[in-house]
Protein backbone atom coordinates (compact mmCIF):
# COMPACT_ATOMS: atom_id res chain seq x y z
CA UNK A 1 0.00 0.00 0.00
CA UNK A 2 1.06 3.55 -0.15
CA UNK A 3 3.51 4.82 2.00
CA UNK A 4 4.78 7.94 0.45
CA UNK A 5 2.55 9.71 3.17
CA UNK A 6 5.31 9.14 5.95
CA UNK A 7 7.32 11.71 4.44
CA UNK A 8 5.24 13.94 5.84
CA UNK A 9 5.30 12.80 9.27
CA UNK A 10 6.84 13.92 12.47
CA UNK A 11 6.59 13.38 16.20
CA UNK A 12 6.01 15.18 19.09
CA UNK A 13 9.09 16.14 21.20
CA UNK A 14 11.31 16.70 17.64
CA UNK A 15 12.94 19.72 17.40
CA UNK A 16 12.36 22.64 14.90
CA UNK A 17 15.76 22.13 13.59
CA UNK A 18 15.55 18.83 12.84
CA UNK A 19 12.31 19.28 10.80
CA UNK A 20 13.90 22.30 8.35
CA UNK A 21 15.47 19.44 6.01
CA UNK A 22 12.13 17.81 5.84
CA UNK A 23 10.15 20.73 5.40
CA UNK A 24 12.64 21.81 2.23
CA UNK A 25 12.92 18.78 1.07
CA UNK A 26 8.50 18.46 0.09
CA UNK A 27 8.69 21.93 -1.38
CA UNK A 28 5.56 23.14 -2.55
CA UNK A 29 3.84 20.41 -0.59
CA UNK A 30 5.81 21.56 2.64
CA UNK A 31 3.44 20.75 5.36
CA UNK A 32 3.89 18.50 8.10
CA UNK A 33 2.03 16.20 10.17
CA UNK A 34 2.11 15.72 13.99
CA UNK A 35 2.03 12.34 15.50
CA UNK A 36 2.75 10.70 18.99
CA UNK A 37 4.55 7.34 19.30
CA UNK A 38 1.26 5.58 18.10
CA UNK A 39 0.95 7.13 14.93
CA UNK A 40 -2.61 9.36 16.49
CA UNK A 41 -2.52 12.79 14.41
CA UNK A 42 -1.96 15.64 17.05
CA UNK A 43 -1.30 18.69 14.80
CA UNK A 44 0.22 19.98 11.93
CA UNK A 45 3.64 22.15 11.45
CA UNK A 46 4.43 24.76 8.36
CA UNK A 47 7.80 26.99 7.60
CA UNK A 48 5.07 29.58 8.52
CA UNK A 49 4.23 28.08 11.48
CA UNK A 50 8.36 27.87 12.48
CA UNK A 51 8.71 31.94 11.29
CA UNK A 52 5.92 32.59 13.81
CA UNK A 53 7.54 30.48 16.52
CA UNK A 54 10.65 32.36 16.14
CA UNK A 55 9.47 35.43 15.66
CA UNK A 56 7.88 35.39 19.41
CA UNK A 57 11.28 34.05 20.60
CA UNK A 58 10.78 30.55 20.42
CA UNK A 59 14.37 29.04 20.02
CA UNK A 60 15.35 27.24 17.00
CA UNK A 61 16.49 24.21 19.17
CA UNK A 62 12.94 23.66 20.96
CA UNK A 63 10.42 21.27 20.60
CA UNK A 64 7.45 21.27 17.86
CA UNK A 65 5.15 21.60 20.24
CA UNK A 66 5.85 24.88 20.83
CA UNK A 67 4.80 26.17 17.53
CA UNK A 68 2.60 23.31 16.24
CA UNK A 69 -1.16 24.03 14.69
CA UNK A 70 -3.47 21.64 17.36
CA UNK A 71 -6.52 21.40 15.47
CA UNK A 72 -5.54 20.60 11.62
CA UNK A 73 -7.84 19.11 8.91
CA UNK A 74 -8.28 15.56 8.28
CA UNK A 75 -11.04 13.02 6.71
CA UNK A 76 -11.57 9.13 8.72
CA UNK A 77 -11.14 6.18 6.53
CA UNK A 78 -14.85 4.43 5.10
CA UNK A 79 -16.48 6.93 7.51
CA UNK A 80 -16.48 10.33 5.54
CA UNK A 81 -18.42 12.76 3.39
CA UNK A 82 -17.06 13.19 0.13
CA UNK A 83 -18.70 17.00 -0.14
CA UNK A 84 -15.85 18.07 2.74
CA UNK A 85 -13.29 16.48 0.75
CA UNK A 86 -14.29 18.27 -2.05
CA UNK A 87 -14.98 21.90 0.01
CA UNK A 88 -11.59 21.11 1.25
CA UNK A 89 -9.79 21.30 -2.32
CA UNK A 90 -11.98 24.62 -3.17
CA UNK A 91 -10.52 26.00 -0.42
CA UNK A 92 -6.87 25.19 -1.77
CA UNK A 93 -5.74 22.96 1.52
CA UNK A 94 -2.58 21.36 -0.34
CA UNK A 95 -2.64 18.21 1.71
CA UNK A 96 -5.72 16.29 3.94
CA UNK A 97 -4.34 13.37 6.21
CA UNK A 98 -6.79 10.24 6.87
CA UNK A 99 -6.97 8.97 9.81
CA UNK A 100 -8.32 5.28 11.38
CA UNK A 101 -11.07 5.21 14.01
CA UNK A 102 -8.27 6.16 16.60
CA UNK A 103 -7.03 9.31 14.95
CA UNK A 104 -3.56 7.41 13.45
CA UNK A 105 -2.71 8.49 10.03
CA UNK A 106 -2.89 5.87 7.74
CA UNK A 107 -2.87 8.26 4.12
CA UNK A 108 -2.45 11.30 3.23
CA UNK A 109 -4.53 13.15 -0.14
CA UNK A 110 -2.42 15.51 -1.81
CA UNK A 111 -3.95 17.23 -4.20
CA UNK A 112 -1.18 17.83 -6.82
CA UNK A 113 -0.83 14.25 -7.27
CA UNK A 114 -5.01 13.08 -6.94
CA UNK A 115 -8.05 14.66 -8.36
CA UNK A 116 -10.17 12.97 -5.40
CA UNK A 117 -10.41 10.24 -2.83
CA UNK A 118 -13.21 8.53 -3.34
CA UNK A 119 -14.96 5.81 -1.23
CA UNK A 120 -15.48 3.46 -3.67
CA UNK A 121 -14.08 -0.08 -4.22
CA UNK A 122 -12.94 -1.43 -7.98
CA UNK A 123 -13.95 -4.38 -9.92
CA UNK A 124 -12.11 -4.57 -12.70
CA UNK A 125 -13.96 -7.50 -15.87
CA UNK A 126 -10.56 -8.71 -17.50
CA UNK A 127 -10.78 -12.54 -18.26
CA UNK A 128 -11.80 -12.28 -21.50
CA UNK A 129 -10.84 -13.76 -25.05
CA UNK A 130 -10.76 -11.04 -26.84
CA UNK A 131 -11.26 -12.96 -30.32
CA UNK A 132 -11.75 -10.29 -32.28
CA UNK A 133 -8.26 -8.32 -31.75
CA UNK A 134 -6.62 -12.04 -32.94
CA UNK A 135 -4.09 -12.69 -33.30
CA UNK A 136 -2.30 -9.93 -31.47
CA UNK A 137 -4.55 -11.75 -28.16
CA UNK A 138 -3.11 -15.60 -29.27
CA UNK A 139 -0.19 -14.70 -27.07
CA UNK A 140 -1.59 -11.98 -25.00
CA UNK A 141 -4.46 -11.57 -22.91
CA UNK A 142 -6.27 -8.33 -24.41
CA UNK A 143 -5.96 -5.79 -21.43
CA UNK A 144 -2.41 -5.83 -21.93
CA UNK A 145 -2.21 -4.85 -25.43
CA UNK A 146 -0.85 -1.77 -25.49
CA UNK A 147 -1.75 1.66 -26.38
CA UNK A 148 0.81 4.02 -26.98
CA UNK A 149 3.33 2.95 -24.51
CA UNK A 150 1.01 1.01 -21.85
CA UNK A 151 -1.25 -1.75 -21.54
CA UNK A 152 -5.11 -0.58 -22.00
CA UNK A 153 -5.41 -1.97 -18.27
CA UNK A 154 -2.87 0.25 -17.20
CA UNK A 155 -4.50 3.18 -18.73
CA UNK A 156 -7.59 2.41 -16.61
CA UNK A 157 -6.06 2.06 -13.87
CA UNK A 158 -3.87 4.73 -13.42
CA UNK A 159 -6.92 6.82 -14.27
CA UNK A 160 -8.82 5.15 -11.37
CA UNK A 161 -6.27 5.48 -8.91
CA UNK A 162 -5.45 9.24 -9.63
CA UNK A 163 -9.52 9.39 -7.91
CA UNK A 164 -7.84 7.88 -4.95
CA UNK A 165 -9.25 4.88 -4.86
CA UNK A 166 -7.15 1.91 -3.26
CA UNK A 167 -8.62 -1.29 -3.24
CA UNK A 168 -8.87 -2.83 -6.64
CA UNK A 169 -10.65 -6.16 -7.77
CA UNK A 170 -9.63 -8.00 -11.17
CA UNK A 171 -11.54 -10.65 -12.77
CA UNK A 172 -9.22 -13.18 -14.50
CA UNK A 173 -9.58 -16.19 -17.00
CA UNK A 174 -7.98 -16.32 -20.41
CA UNK A 175 -3.80 -16.15 -20.03
CA UNK A 176 -4.93 -13.94 -16.53
CA UNK A 177 -1.03 -15.47 -14.97
CA UNK A 178 0.10 -12.39 -17.41
CA UNK A 179 -2.10 -9.69 -15.53
CA UNK A 180 -1.30 -10.75 -12.37
CA UNK A 181 2.25 -11.19 -12.94
CA UNK A 182 2.47 -7.52 -14.75
CA UNK A 183 0.36 -5.88 -11.86
CA UNK A 184 1.02 -8.20 -8.63
CA UNK A 185 -0.25 -7.04 -5.63
CA UNK A 186 -0.54 -3.18 -6.49
CA UNK A 187 2.18 -1.98 -4.07
CA UNK A 188 3.90 -0.18 -7.38
CA UNK A 189 1.07 2.07 -7.22
CA UNK A 190 0.33 2.57 -3.73
CA UNK A 191 -2.75 0.04 -4.04
CA UNK A 192 -4.52 -2.82 -3.18
CA UNK A 193 -4.99 -5.42 -5.77
CA UNK A 194 -6.75 -8.78 -5.41
CA UNK A 195 -8.01 -11.59 -8.41
CA UNK A 196 -10.75 -13.33 -9.20
CA UNK A 197 -10.15 -16.20 -10.90
CA UNK A 198 -12.88 -17.58 -13.32
CA UNK A 199 -12.93 -21.29 -13.30
CA UNK A 200 -15.31 -20.24 -16.44
CA UNK A 201 -16.57 -17.54 -18.03
CA UNK A 202 -18.73 -15.80 -15.90
CA UNK A 203 -19.92 -12.64 -18.17
CA UNK A 204 -19.46 -9.17 -17.54
CA UNK A 205 -20.43 -9.61 -13.50
CA UNK A 206 -20.83 -13.19 -12.75
CA UNK A 207 -16.96 -13.06 -11.13
CA UNK A 208 -18.11 -10.02 -9.07
CA UNK A 209 -20.15 -12.35 -6.59
CA UNK A 210 -17.17 -14.61 -6.00
CA UNK A 211 -16.16 -11.91 -3.26
CA UNK A 212 -16.32 -12.49 0.17
CA UNK A 213 -18.66 -9.31 1.09
CA UNK A 214 -17.07 -8.62 4.65
CA UNK A 215 -13.42 -8.31 2.37
CA UNK A 216 -14.95 -4.99 0.59
CA UNK A 217 -13.97 -2.18 2.27
CA UNK A 218 -16.79 0.38 1.18
CA UNK A 219 -20.70 0.92 0.64
CA UNK A 220 -20.24 1.38 -3.18
CA UNK A 221 -18.49 -0.59 -6.14
CA UNK A 222 -17.46 0.49 -9.48
CA UNK A 223 -17.83 -1.80 -11.74
CA UNK A 224 -16.04 -1.70 -15.20
CA UNK A 225 -14.59 -3.28 -18.28
CA UNK A 226 -11.03 -3.51 -18.50
CA UNK A 227 -10.83 -2.95 -22.42
CA UNK A 228 -12.14 0.70 -22.25
CA UNK A 229 -9.99 4.01 -22.81
CA UNK A 230 -12.08 6.98 -21.22
CA UNK A 231 -11.38 10.23 -19.49
CA UNK A 232 -14.58 9.59 -17.70
CA UNK A 233 -14.26 11.93 -14.53
CA UNK A 234 -14.89 9.51 -11.88
CA UNK A 235 -15.76 12.25 -9.15
CA UNK A 236 -18.12 13.34 -11.22
CA UNK A 237 -20.43 9.82 -11.36
CA UNK A 238 -20.27 9.01 -8.05
CA UNK A 239 -21.42 12.51 -7.22
CA UNK A 240 -24.38 12.10 -9.65
CA UNK A 241 -24.95 8.72 -8.35
CA UNK A 242 -25.44 9.74 -4.61
CA UNK A 243 -27.29 12.48 -5.48
CA UNK A 244 -30.11 10.61 -7.22
CA UNK A 245 -29.52 7.84 -4.18
CA UNK A 246 -30.01 5.29 -7.19
CA UNK A 247 -28.87 1.22 -6.41
CA UNK A 248 -27.10 1.04 -9.79
CA UNK A 249 -26.00 3.71 -12.65
CA UNK A 250 -24.25 2.88 -15.96
CA UNK A 251 -22.37 5.57 -17.50
CA UNK A 252 -24.15 5.98 -21.24
CA UNK A 253 -22.77 6.94 -24.49
CA UNK A 254 -24.76 9.24 -26.79
CA UNK A 255 -25.38 8.13 -30.23
CA UNK A 256 -26.52 10.29 -33.09
CA UNK A 257 -28.58 8.41 -36.05
CA UNK A 258 -29.23 11.19 -38.83
CA UNK A 259 -31.97 10.37 -41.28
CA UNK A 260 -31.46 11.52 -44.62
CA UNK A 261 -35.38 11.91 -45.23
CA UNK A 262 -38.68 12.99 -43.54
CA UNK A 263 -40.01 10.57 -40.99
CA UNK A 264 -43.79 10.26 -41.01
CA UNK A 265 -45.73 10.07 -37.87
CA UNK A 266 -48.96 7.85 -39.21
CA UNK A 267 -51.80 6.80 -37.37
CA UNK A 268 -54.36 4.20 -39.20
CA UNK A 269 -52.66 5.11 -43.02
CA UNK A 270 -53.31 9.22 -42.02
CA UNK A 271 -49.88 11.29 -41.33
CA UNK A 272 -50.35 13.17 -38.32
CA UNK A 273 -47.21 14.82 -38.22
CA UNK A 274 -43.53 14.58 -39.99
CA UNK A 275 -40.04 15.64 -39.73
CA UNK A 276 -37.51 17.03 -41.87
CA UNK A 277 -34.36 15.00 -41.79
CA UNK A 278 -34.26 14.39 -38.08
CA UNK A 279 -31.79 12.89 -35.63
CA UNK A 280 -32.14 11.29 -32.88
CA UNK A 281 -30.20 10.30 -29.97
CA UNK A 282 -29.78 7.01 -28.20
CA UNK A 283 -27.53 5.77 -25.57
CA UNK A 284 -25.35 2.71 -25.58
CA UNK A 285 -24.08 0.93 -22.36
CA UNK A 286 -20.19 2.21 -21.87
CA UNK A 287 -19.65 -0.44 -19.66
CA UNK A 288 -18.80 1.51 -16.60
CA UNK A 289 -21.16 1.28 -13.79
CA UNK A 290 -21.95 2.32 -9.93
CA UNK A 291 -23.84 0.18 -7.51
CA UNK A 292 -24.32 0.13 -3.60
CA UNK A 293 -22.41 -2.71 -2.27
CA UNK A 294 -26.15 -4.46 -1.42
CA UNK A 295 -26.57 -5.42 -5.70
CA UNK A 296 -23.70 -7.98 -5.45
CA UNK A 297 -26.20 -10.23 -3.56
CA UNK A 298 -28.03 -10.12 -6.31
CA UNK A 299 -25.92 -11.46 -8.76
CA UNK A 300 -25.68 -15.42 -8.75
CA UNK A 301 -22.32 -17.17 -8.18
CA UNK A 302 -20.28 -19.36 -10.42
CA UNK A 303 -23.02 -18.55 -13.08
CA UNK A 304 -22.49 -16.67 -16.18
CA UNK A 305 -24.43 -13.30 -15.48
CA UNK A 306 -23.87 -10.30 -17.49
CA UNK A 307 -24.19 -6.76 -16.54
CA UNK A 308 -27.40 -6.55 -18.51
CA UNK A 309 -29.10 -9.29 -16.80
CA UNK A 310 -28.44 -7.25 -13.29
CA UNK A 311 -29.90 -4.36 -14.48
CA UNK A 312 -33.12 -5.96 -15.25
CA UNK A 313 -33.28 -7.83 -12.37
CA UNK A 314 -32.54 -4.72 -10.80
CA UNK A 315 -35.10 -3.09 -12.60
CA UNK A 316 -37.69 -6.06 -12.00
CA UNK A 317 -37.09 -5.60 -8.26
CA UNK A 318 -38.24 -1.72 -8.75
CA UNK A 319 -34.75 -0.71 -7.87
CA UNK A 320 -33.39 2.67 -9.32
CA UNK A 321 -31.46 2.33 -12.02
CA UNK A 322 -29.58 5.06 -13.20
CA UNK A 323 -28.11 6.87 -16.63
CA UNK A 324 -25.14 9.30 -16.67
CA UNK A 325 -24.92 10.39 -19.80
CA UNK A 326 -21.07 10.77 -20.67
CA UNK A 327 -19.71 13.13 -23.72
CA UNK A 328 -15.93 13.29 -23.17
CA UNK A 329 -13.69 10.84 -24.98
CA UNK A 330 -14.59 7.18 -24.68
CA UNK A 331 -13.73 3.85 -26.79
CA UNK A 332 -14.19 0.53 -26.41
CA UNK A 333 -11.29 -1.73 -27.59
CA UNK A 334 -12.82 -4.70 -29.52
CA UNK A 335 -11.90 -5.04 -32.96
CA UNK A 336 -9.20 -3.49 -34.83
CA UNK A 337 -9.93 -0.33 -36.51
CA UNK A 338 -10.81 0.27 -32.67
CA UNK A 339 -7.21 -0.68 -31.77
CA UNK A 340 -5.59 1.56 -34.44
CA UNK A 341 -7.43 4.48 -33.48
CA UNK A 342 -6.82 4.22 -29.84
CA UNK A 343 -2.55 4.40 -30.90
CA UNK A 344 -3.70 7.71 -32.67
CA UNK A 345 -5.86 9.16 -29.82
CA UNK A 346 -3.67 8.21 -26.76
CA UNK A 347 -0.75 10.65 -28.44
CA UNK A 348 -3.21 13.84 -27.39
CA UNK A 349 -5.44 12.54 -24.60
CA UNK A 350 -4.50 13.58 -21.66
CA UNK A 351 -5.79 10.50 -19.07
Amino acid sequence: MNDKYKRHLIHTGDSIKSTLPILNKLSNVAVLFVTDKSGKLIGSLTDGDIRRGLMRGVSIEQPIDEIIQSNPKFITKYNYDIQQLIEYRNKNFKIIPVVDKNKVIIDIINFSELKSYLPVDVIIMAGGRGSRLQPYTDTTPKPLLKVGEKPILEHNLDRIVSFGIRNVWISLNYLGEQIESYFGNGSEKSISINYLWEKHPLGTAGAAANIEYKELKHQYILLTNSDLLTNLDYEEFFLSFTEQDADFAVVTIPYKVNIPYAVLDTKNGWIYNFAEKPTYTYYSNGGIYLMKKEVLNLIPKNTFFDTPDLMKKLIENKMKVFSHPFNGYWLDIGKHDDFEKAQEDILHLKL
